[in-house]
């Protein structure tokens, strides 16, 4: 093992191990408040998912891409499934307990299916792009793989959880761009997204229609993707208000509290503005490790989950801050190096995805700690409480590890003994 362990990539292991620690201490942290509660014992429990992310890391290590890539369909199914089972099944936890987020039996939660099927997309959508001689270049050709990333987008929305359904998306365009899919023709595709959150202001959305017109004047796509873009956009402007109807109220408020946290600083508001006082008043250092005064007086929801980063601003300040920024820039910067030194197009991929997959949660949960993003209720990598997304974390360092790991011996050989 300790011969295996020598042709690991460095970068990676060393980063992933440094937010690891960093977050099993902020985990502690959070447990430290003048009332005590559960969440005091809850760093103990997360050594155990670290343990077991260990295991998990070093057997997808052990896995060969090949093996990955023929098991990907049975991957993708199974999570498809899961899915399924849930809305069936499921049951809600903590700030979304009215979703069904959670695969239970018997009263029993399992764990959230939607880590898995972040992992499956990936890979399929790895498998798919693969095998294509030129990158996609009309709407046509992301038709396909559209449907592998809304299927369980689709799936996760209905639980409802809006952010992971927000994750599909971003990896779906972040793997498309890396396979070689011009930006215009993303943009393009984006568009009707993009026409339906504007549609909610006239004015905005008027706009955007008259800057839609132009750009395909001047992009030129064929004739039938130009009315077909220009017909999703118009269509999500009729479309607007009653997806906004159909949104759970917990999602509404959310969403509105994002805008403008003062219009309900005792309900929806709350969250992100004890957030932001916590941040704001870490100042340069921080109030000391364990003395955050938002967090001791219980005035910081979900702690240890949604909002732990606004521990870290709060007690360790701006040099607390970016120093995790730092480790997280620098597991990206890595992963991205593996992506790029890999021998083949379906682990380049993977591995491009995996670091997609961090740089949505980090982005998604540090923006709505400061309220640059709207609250989804997603992780953040390695510091939020959690196994599913742990595990899946783990699987995705795994799987960067051996693409970095093949790519040092130039193939596809097995492990040395």
């Amino acid at each position: 093992m300790s011969t295996r362990a020598r042709h690991l990539d460095k970068a990676l292991v060393v980063s992933v191990g440094l937010l690891a620690m960093y977050g099993l201490a902020i985990l502690y942290s959070a447990g430290q408040t003048d009332v005590p509660t559960f969440v005091a014992d809850i760093w103990k429990r997360q050594l155990v998912w670290l343990g077991l992310g260990l295991v998990v890391a070093w057997s997808t290590f052990r896995t060969s891409p090949r093996l990955l890539e023929w098991a990907t369909p049975w991957v993708y199914g199974i999570a498809v499934f899961l899915l399924v089972l849930t809305l069936i099944i499921g049951t809600g936890a903590g700030t979304a307990a009215g979703s069904k987020s959670w695969l239970a039996i018997a009263g029993r939660r399992f764990g959230q299916p939607a880590e898995l099927a972040k992992l499956a997309v990936i890979l399929m959508l790895a498998r798919w792009l693969a095998t294509l001689r030129e990158p996609p270049a009309t709407l046509r050709d992301l038709i396909v793989p559209g449907i592998i990333a809304a299927v369980p987008g689709f799936l996760v929305l209905k639980q409802p959880d809006l952010g992971s359904a927000i994750v599909f998306a971003a990896i779906l365009f972040l793997m498309l761009f890396w396979a070689g899919t011009k930006p215009s023709l993303l943009l393009l595709a984006a568009s009707p997204v993009i026409g339906l959150v504007l549609a909610f202001s006239t004015v905005a959305w008027g706009v955007w229609i008259a800057i839609l017109a132009g750009l395909l004047l001047w992009w030129r796509p064929y004739l039938w993707e130009g009315f077909a873009i220009m017909g999703l956009n118009m269509l999500g402007g009729i479309l607007a208000l009653p997806m906004w109807n159909r949104l759970a109220p917990y999602q509404q408020n959310r969403l509105l509290a994002f805008l403008n946290p003062d219009v309900d600083p005792r309900a929806a508001g709350w969250h992100v503005i004890q957030s932001k006082v916590a941040v704001g008043s870490g100042g340069l250092l921080g109030k000391g490790f364990t003395e955050g005064t938002q967090k001791r007086l219980a005035f910081l929801p979900a702690q240890h989950t949604d909002f732990i980063f606004s521990i870290v601003g709060e007690e360790l300040g701006f040099v607390g801050v970016l120093g995790a920024l730092v480790l997280f820039g620098w597991l990206l910067f890595s992963l991205l190096r593996v992506a790029r030194k890999a021998t083949d197009s379906f682990s380049s991929l993977c591995v491009f995805g995996i670091a997609g997959l961090f740089f949505t949660h980090i982005v998604e949960n540090v923006g709505m700690t400061i309220n640059l993003m709207p609250i989804t209720g997603i992780p953040l990598p390695f510091f939020s409480y959690g196994g599913s997304f742990f595990l899946a974390c783990s699987i995705g360092v795994g799987i960067a590890l051996r693409v970095a790991w093949e790519s040092r011996q130039g193939g596809y050989g097995e492990l040395s003994q």
